[in-house]
């Protein structure tokens, strides 16, 4: 299976190697010095599972890779128009783009770009950063990735690409609901990313404080009204499987928004609480604990680098 990985840092480029190491004919695309490690080196993953996929396909040229059979989009949300735009020579008619990205606006912008038939879902959890060039750090031992068609069948397509999941060792599913799915992980995505960015702090003291408790709790509560204005079979009791996720999670545990802010990178609020805001309005859902968030990170937003 030809796998195209757009955007080869901590989620593509995870994901990618172990897929590599399945035997999956994977060709990852990079740029600057990341690119120049794994074309000297290959790849390196540390952490609970060591692996080095080595001679790996990299280019920062998705033409010179040719058309793939599926294609994973794992770039920051900023720079989605770009990449999509730089991914189109992998693309053909058959050829099955899937966003693995934060929040639920990606596919919108994927559904602008290319036919109905061409685009699944997906859904990604890793906790990972690019150590140094070439290596790749995982700080935890969960990996998982969920995709799945739209209309909820089970495609040819899905159980070829689980196949090859199941080959690199990935913990995968071929979710028949992939809309919810999405959509559970945006509950706790923007709760954990809006609260330790604005608070600068990690789950664990803001879990643990009834006020930034209470807080959270009602930030992913908005999300979910949102969720189900939109027609999303949110379960009833999710807020407190979300709650519980939040409750057994290290307390050490952060967001990459929050990693962000620290290291004057942009941030992917704009999709995240303003994703929230945005839909909300959409159904008449209010929503101001989000929409504080969004204001009170929206002199961040661009990034602040030196």
């Amino acid at each position: 299976m030809r796998i195209g990985i757009m955007g080869s840092g901590g989620l593509g480029g995870y994901f990618g190697a172990r897929l590599a190491l399945g035997g999956a004919d994977v060709h990852f695309i990079a740029r600057g010095k990341h690119l120049e490690a794994m074309r000297s080196q290959g790849l390196r993953i540390e952490g609970p599972e060591p692996l080095h996929a080595r001679d790996v396909k990299v280019t920062d040229k998705p033409a010179d890779a040719g058309v793939m059979d599926v294609v994973m989009l794992g770039v920051k949300l900023w720079d989605t128009e770009q990449a999509i735009a730089q991914m189109r020579p992998m693309v053909g008619p058959d050829t099955a783009v899937i966003s693995f990205q934060n929040g639920v606006l990606k596919d919108q912008y994927l559904r602008s770009a290319f036919s109905e038939r061409q685009i699944m879902g997906g859904v990604g959890y890793v906790a990972t950063t690019i150590e140094s060039p070439g290596v790749i750090r995982q700080t935890g031992p969960m990996q998982r990735l969920l995709f799945g068609e739209f209309d909820g069948t089970r495609s040819p397509r899905g159980e070829a690409l689980l196949a090859a999941c199941k080959a690199g060792g990935i913990n995968a599913e071929l979710s028949t609901d992939i809309v919810r799915e999405i959509w559970q992980k945006y509950v706790f995505l923007v709760g954990l990313s809006g609260t330790t960015t604005t608070m600068r702090k990690t789950i664990g003291p803001i879990r643990s404080h009834p006020q930034t408790r209470a807080f959270l709790v009602d930030v992913m509560k908005e999300v979910i009204a949102v969720g189900r204005a939109h027609g999303v079979a949110l379960p009833e009791d999710h807020i407190d499987a979300a709650m519980q996720r939040a409750d057994t999670v290290s307390p050490d545990m952060t967001s990459s928004m929050h990693h962000d802010l620290e290291r004057g990178n942009p941030l992917e609020v704009r999709w995240l609480a303003g994703g929230v805001v945005e839909l909300g309005q959409a159904r008449g859902v209010p929503t101001p604990m989000n929409r504080a968030i969004a204001d009170i990170l929206a002199l961040h937003a661009g990034g602040n680098r030196g």
